[in-house]
């Protein structure tokens, strides 16, 4: 007879379900007709309110104990864990940094989803902590495990992840309970037990049969890609200028054109594809061999596609009216069929976005009256907007201001946004002929704009500091080590002291103290090269 009880850790972020999840155990365990108990430990982790959850199960029925009563311990024993079964993928990392499992005993159940912390969000590039990393980890301390997406099924589902948790701790056979046990106490729950039964039965499908495994570990230790980039997908849109670029730019450059095609049509497209030609054509020049891959141009079909499909009222409008949209809505909020759903969208567009859509002398005008408002100590104008996207009204509005492609192309914002892009464009160009390594670390500060409102401004305004003041002096492989601490130095910190700093250490003037508001409402310089831009895409 087996005398020693077998232990289960769950850890389950704040509001997962995770005492849910303890209570259907022991009431499995009861159920079944097995001694059991649970503690919880309450505690702040890493998003603050993640709470661990012990259970010990005796393997040995009640009956056949002979009237005797096991022992349980009330807490868990770093490396004597028999199974773990966790929600989120860091947090499994940060119990097996603990010491919780072992790598002869331990069963590691766990989800691939991640809950970014703090810390990953604050940073203004790409902070996310690797997640082939972390399952390193739970490979070399664990005897078995099982990884799989189980946020994603809890909502494919229309339930919870504890739903989910349950099914795969079912399907790994670490408890002597049958599977009608685990069903029948969940179905006693009432309410939702029909969408917890789904998650339950996908999760202990794919735990019983080992299913997706090998597929998804593959992906994960595959080279990750930035947060808010073009994604590579496993078949790239086909089109016309399929056979243009070489191969490793094809995938990414297919996606690049696919967005613009969609957000401003084919002319905007076929200006996508003669920018990025450019870039290939220099990069050929000082790398004839492809010895690099083309790296330059693969990186300017991400970034140039994502500046040029920059963000403004029409696109907002576009996104929010689309019938995806009220898709996934209708799933996040899990509505039945019975249910009456209404989706209200909050606006306060001001100046800025309605000037983005005028011609430039008339943007400049609306502006001035702006700001002469904010001189005598009136608020900036804005217009608050709540509107019924369930409404035919409300889509309507909706569905004519996406309709307003064609007042894009004669706005003053995209006149200036194209001066702009055209001018970090012939810098990647002119900094490829000079030096391949030059050109590379200029595409490389298409990082640098991301975000919308004051946060895409200072973006742009660092770029061009770092391409005026740096890019195009001096020795090209010197240029090319400042620009990139610059860059690197630009993503760290956002108040900018770390740019300056890096600035002044290789020779160019700090960024101006006080930056103009509303650029892109100034027509620039050298508009001439906007004014061809917008021509071609009319």
């Amino acid at each position: 007879m087996k005398t020693r009880p077998t232990s289960l850790l769950i850890c389950a972020l704040g509001g997962e379900g995770g005492g849910v999840l303890t209570e259907w155990l022991i009431d499995i365990a009861r159920h079944a007709g097995y001694a059991a108990q649970a503690t919880s430990i309450p505690g702040v982790a890493q998003r603050t309110g993640a709470t661990t959850y012990y259970i010990e199960v005796f393997p040995v029925p009640m009956k056949d104990l002979g009237g005797k009563r096991p022992v349980f311990s009330l807490n868990p024993v770093p490396g004597a864990l028999d199974g773990m079964v966790s929600s989120e993928l860091l947090e499994t990392a940060r119990q097996i940094g603990n010491g919780m499992t072992a790598p002869d005993r331990t069963l590691v159940l766990t989800s691939s989803a991640r809950t970014l912390t703090t810390q990953e969000r604050m940073q203004l590039g790409d902070g996310r902590t690797d997640p082939s990393d972390l399952l390193k980890l739970v490979r070399q301390f664990s005897r078995a495990h099982q990884v799989f997406d189980m946020a994603a099924i809890a909502k494919e589902s229309g339930t919870v992840v504890s739903a989910v948790m349950l099914g795969a701790v079912a399907g790994s056979g670490l408890f002597p309970f049958r599977r009608e046990d685990y069903e029948a106490v969940v179905k006693a729950g009432g309410k939702g037990a029909e969408a917890s039964l789904r998650g339950f039965a996908r999760a202990f499908d794919i735990v019983a049969k080992g299913r997706e495994q090998t597929e998804f570990v593959a992906q994960v230790l595959a080279p990750a890609v930035p947060a808010g980039t073009l994604a590579p997908q496993a078949s790239p849109p086909q089109h016309r200028h399929a056979g243009t670029f070489p191969q490793t730019v094809q995938e990414m450059f297919g996606l690049g054109h696919a967005r613009l095609l969609e957000y401003q049509g084919q002319d905007y497209a076929d200006l996508y594809v003669q920018r990025l030609q450019q870039v290939l054509a220099a990069e050929r020049e000082a790398d004839p061999q492809g010895e690099r891959g083309h790296a330059t141009t693969k990186e300017m079909a991400r970034w140039l596609a994502l500046w040029m499909a920059f963000d403004d009222i029409v696109r907002v409008a576009d996104l929010k009216s689309r019938a995806s949209r009220w898709q996934r809505v209708q799933g996040e909020v899990k509505a039945g069929e019975d249910d009456l759903l209404k989706l209200y969208d909050h606006f306060k567009p001001g100046v800025p976005e309605f000037a983005a859509l005028l011609p430039p002398a008339m943007a400049g005008k609306l502006v001035a009256w702006d700001r002469k408002r904010i001189a005598r100590g009136k608020q900036a104008w804005a217009m608050p907007l709540k509107i019924g996207t369930h409404s035919v009204f409300g889509m309507l509005a909706l569905r004519t201001l996406s309709s307003l492609k064609w007042l894009r192309v004669r706005g003053s914002r995209f006149a200036v946004e194209q001066q702009m892009i055209g001018e970090w464009l012939d810098g990647v160009v002119q900094g490829t002929r000079r030096g391949w390594e030059l050109g590379h670390e200029i595409a490389l500060c298409g990082r640098l704009i991301k975000g919308y409102g004051s946060t895409n401004e200072r973006g742009k305004d660092n770029l061009l500091h770092v391409l005026r003041h740096l890019a195009q002096g001096g020795v090209a492989a010197d240029a090319a080590r400042a620009v990139r601490t610059a860059r690197e130095a630009a993503l760290t910190d956002e108040g900018g002291k770390a740019l300056d700093a890096a600035l002044v250490q290789h020779g160019a003037p700090p960024r101006p103290v006080k930056a103009v508001p509303i650029q892109w409402m100034r027509k620039p310089r050298g508009l001439a090269a906007a004014d061809d831009a917008r021509a071609r895409v009319q």
